[in-house]
């Protein structure tokens, strides 16, 4: 059974006490019936520092699971403070691919939305003018189309990420994961990244496997991404869906990463995004 990687829902912003909301919701595997792909020559990283994709720099500490705490002064990966219509609040984390748009997951914008405030790590937080998910994105369809696009009202003044539109990822080549997320000592809303490797490929999504010496993603992590190198550059090659975690724990799982390469996924996020960059 897989969880979805945002579940225990984070309702104040950075400097507030957290209080916890909804509990964690279940869902099968679902998406493509592709069988996974096997392992490829992957493409040799820009870099093997984490926090130097997703923010050009590092500090000391934990990350994800297993990773690094990153400086948030000019980061890419935002967080995400969502509040529902019923008063709930939750975060995710979301990645900068335009002046004004976070690229997301569809199940972040589960329930019906009152307001989306995007912190981009220092300053004010941003409202959201427009949140829209994956008109294929079902709640128990597992990582497929589990991607959604935020619009914010200002510019984010935050670098923007490329998309990774040119090819598939690859079984066996790095990945970088960014999120706002839990670490191993259930420490969250804290920006950090890690490394992993693919593990397996189909056409919806891709799988990356915990293990003590690689990142794992774990709740609050949502809607980040998994970053693989193209052209001398980090891209987004997929967008933080879920996990297999037992209960609340993160390690010995599979993580999960929705695709934007398929032809209905990508056309729906350049529909959205008109400045996005390619890879």
């Amino acid at each position: 059974m897989l969880g979805r990687v945002h579940r225990w829902r984070l309702a104040a912003p950075p400097g507030v006490a957290l209080v916890l909301a909804a509990g964690l919701g279940w869902l099968g595997c679902g998406g493509s019936s592709d069988s996974p792909s096997s392992p490829t020559t992957p493409t040799p990283p820009p870099t093997t520092n984490a926090c130097s994709a997703v923010s050009g720099g590092a500090s000391s500490g934990l990350a994800i699971l297993n990773g690094t705490e990153c400086s948030t002064s000019n980061t890419s990966i935002v967080l995400l403070n969502i509040r529902t219509t019923d008063g709930s609040g939750g975060q995710c984390s979301g990645t900068v691919i335009g002046a004004r748009s976070v690229l997301t997951a569809a199940h972040c914008l589960d329930g019906t939305i009152q307001s989306i405030l995007v912190y981009p790590g220092t300053g004010n937080q941003i409202p959201a003018i427009s949140f829209q998910a994956h008109p294929r994105y079902s709640s128990t369809g597992g990582a497929a189309y589990d991607v959604a696009v935020v619009t914010t009202s200002d510019d984010i003044g935050r670098p923007v990420i490329p998309l990774l539109t040119s090819r598939d990822p690859r079984a066996g080549e790095t990945t970088v994961l960014g999120g706002w997320g839990k670490d191993q000592n259930g420490n969250g809303t804290i920006l950090r990244a890690g490394l992993n490797t693919v593990s397996a490929v189909n056409a919806l999504y891709f799988e990356t496997q915990y293990s003590t010496s690689t990142a794992s993603v774990c709740y609050g992590d949502s809607g980040g991404s998994g970053l693989l190198a193209e052209g001398g550059s980090w891209a987004v090659g997929g967008v933080t869906s879920e996990t297999s975690a037992s209960g609340y724990n993160c390690t010995k799982s599979t993580s999960y990463f929705a695709g934007i390469r398929a032809s209905d996924v990508k056309s729906f996020i350049l529909g959205l995004v008109s400045d996005a960059v390619q890879r």
